[in-house]
């Protein structure tokens, strides 16, 4: 084999290594954009034009999510937003449209509160995406239904499901059940099992 061969063998070689380097930690990257966003990351790769946008979409939210300077809630911060909200939820009985919109407020406040913007709606789940992925859809529909209800357009029931549906993001974010008890109208809901967890 003449010094030529050796010399084009090794570059082929150098070549197809970094290539499966690059390969490798790309896929890495993404193993890890997925750990971190759960169903957001699938969300995202189908909102955008391709999966490098997403993940760069992705990357930049955490990215400004890191500039954020978030704020633990004190003891007695987790008291108070536990307190109101089992009074939110027995209120739900007698107010069921107007007990959504203060969901949607005391959500709003208890977000604002721990650090993050909460002025435009899709900014305010990017910033969330990073850490309450898993609670994004949830928060979302209750979103979605509280719009609904503003106009008169939601049942009865979409608005107990918008308050269970707040309750999955309030709990994340207080990173604890805010009742240790269910509700009288969670005891005799059908659908109790699923609204306490």
């Amino acid at each position: 084999m003449s010094p030529t061969q050796v010399i084009v063998i090794v570059l082929v070689v150098l070549v197809v290594v970094a290539a499966l380097a690059v390969a490798v930690r790309s896929l890495g990257r993404r193993r890890a954009l997925r750990d971190r966003f759960g169903p957001e990351y699938d969300r995202v790769v189908a909102e955008q034009d391709s999966r490098s946008a997403a993940e760069r979409e992705l990357r930049d939210r955490e990215r400004r999510h890191a500039e954020l300077s978030l704020t633990p809630l004190s003891p007695e911060s987790r008291a108070r937003y536990s307190a109101a909200w089992e009074e939110l939820q027995v209120r739900f009985i007698d107010s069921p449209g107007e007990t959504v919109g203060d969901a949607d407020e005391l959500v709003t406040r208890l977000i604002e509160e721990q650090g993050y913007p909460t002025g435009d709606f899709s900014d305010q789940i990017a910033h969330l995406s990073v850490e309450h992925a898993r609670t994004l859809t949830n928060y979302r529909d209750a979103h979605d239904i509280h719009l609904r209800n503003t106009r008169g357009e939601a049942s009865t029931e979409e608005l107990r499901q918008a308050v269970v549906h707040y309750r999955a993001l309030f709990a994340d974010l207080l990173g604890e059940e805010p009742l240790g008890h269910p509700t009288p109208e969670q005891r005799h809901h059908p659908d109790h099992d699923a609204t306490s967890r």
